[in-house]
């Protein structure tokens, strides 16, 4: 019998127009590699038979069989061993890459700005003026006043995390009101595991790299958080390598505060919410879920710092993009804000248990990606009153994604 060809890794697909061309395009979430690999026709039938059962004589046969056609054995083999040169398949030397990769992350002292030059400006002085451009009115709330102010202390916020060129102006409604009404040094970023993670949270005593300087972690908050936690809080630290939903929140911060204070950050990468809605569940049915929550909770107030809580979520993702069989015309996108805007209802009214069963009710269909942050955040806020300072839609022809920028007293 034949050795059936290696298996597509589980990676993001998502349909592309290239070259007056509709294609399939392959990204890898887990960043193990930064190509993307677009696939079309006969060449995207190939591949989808990469699942590790079928070898490269079932392949023929499958293609001879639905074409009458037969597929050279080499050309199989060729777009195998390319896509495993680029680390698309589940094979030994993937392994082998993901090994190497995943200790380097482990052994380095501090977390690289992976985004840097990307969602991002990757030079400090080119970064500050995108970053001042953000307040800038109509879009920006205008600058940051600096004048002692008599309004409530500012206990959390909600920013997105889509990428600073789509989104960069509802980051800066979220974080003026953190300069102008917070005296906190410690910020508690609950970011989104967009690939994913076996654990419902994961901690990391990294200090965050960016253009900017680095962004200091208080490894003792981090370590106290763990103990009480009672649970392992770093078996998924390498979905940290990565993932943008807290490098986002971290740079705006650094730049934020420069020159006004020196701030750390407890970076915490969740991932809870869709697997209980999936299950049928509530997150609090998972007990490491209140565990950890109530754990922060308890570190906060044992910290003595002046703390405030931040959730890099973004709201929904619809469209042939993420799955959805259809464009999203305009019709849709009203659609898409009137269900955003009564989700954040409860947001605004800090009720977990009604926002997770807002975005449960459907399904998830609109894919709240902030689901497990924004629970996170809502649930250790407690008796919290929000308030939703900008609601922003990034269309493309290939889907949208929403956005809020929510503030908490």
């Amino acid at each position: 019998m034949s050795e059936a060809v290696s298996r597509l890794r589980a990676v993001e697909s998502f349909p592309v127009e290239h070259e007056g061309r509709s294609c399939i395009a392959l990204r890898d979430p887990g960043g193990y590699t930064n190509a993307i690999v677009l696939l079309h026709g006969p060449l995207l039938e190939i591949v989808s038979l990469f699942d590790g059962a079928h070898s490269v004589a079932d392949i023929q046969a499958v293609v001879m069989r639905r074409h009458g056609q037969l597929v050279e054995r080499r050309q199989i083999e060729e777009i195998a061993e390319a896509l495993d040169e680029q680390g698309f398949l589940d094979s030994p030397s993937f392994a082998d890459r993901r090994a190497v990769i995943d200790a380097s992350f482990l052994a380095a002292p501090t977390r690289p700005a992976a985004h840097a030059g990307g969602a991002y400006a990757g030079e400090a002085g080119e970064l500050r003026a995108m970053l001042d451009g953000f307040f800038a009115p109509p879009d920006g709330p205008g600058p940051i006043d600096g004048s002692p102010s008599a309004a409530p202390e500012v206990r959390g916020v909600i920013a997105p995390h889509i990428d600073y060129h789509r989104g960069g102006p509802a980051y800066a409604w979220a974080y003026r009101e953190l300069a102008e009404r917070s005296q906190a040094d410690l910020f508690v970023i609950l970011g989104t595991c967009h690939a994913g993670m076996e654990h419902p949270f994961a901690l990391t005593r990294k200090d965050y790299a960016s253009p900017l300087g680095e962004i200091p972690v208080d490894r003792d908050f981090v370590d106290a958080l763990a103990q009480r936690a009672r649970q392992d809080c770093f078996g998924s630290e390498l979905a940290h390598r990565v993932e943008h939903s807290i490098e986002l929140q971290a740079v705006f911060l650094r730049y934020l505060f420069a020159g006004r204070r020196d701030i750390c950050i407890v970076p915490v990468l969740t991932s809870f919410a869709h697997e209980a809605m999936h299950r049928g569940r509530r997150p609090d049915d998972d007990p490491r879920v209140p565990r950890f929550l109530d754990a922060l909770a308890e570190t906060i107030a044992a910290s003595g710092r002046r703390v405030a809580l931040i959730a890099g979520a973004d709201l929904a993702h619809v469209g042939p993009r993420f799955g959805d069989p259809e464009p999203v015309g305009s019709p849709e996108l009203a659609r898409i804000e009137r269900e955003d805007t009564a989700m954040l209802a409860s947001v605004e009214a800090c009720d977990p248990r009604a926002f997770f069963e807002s975005v449960a009710g459907d399904g998830d269909r609109r894919r709240i990606c902030g689901y497990s942050p924004i629970y996170a955040l809502l649930r250790s806020l407690g008796g919290a009153a929000g308030t939703v300072k900008r609601y922003g839609q990034s269309p493309d022809p290939n889907g949208v994604v929403s956005f809020a920028s929510v503030v908490f007293e």
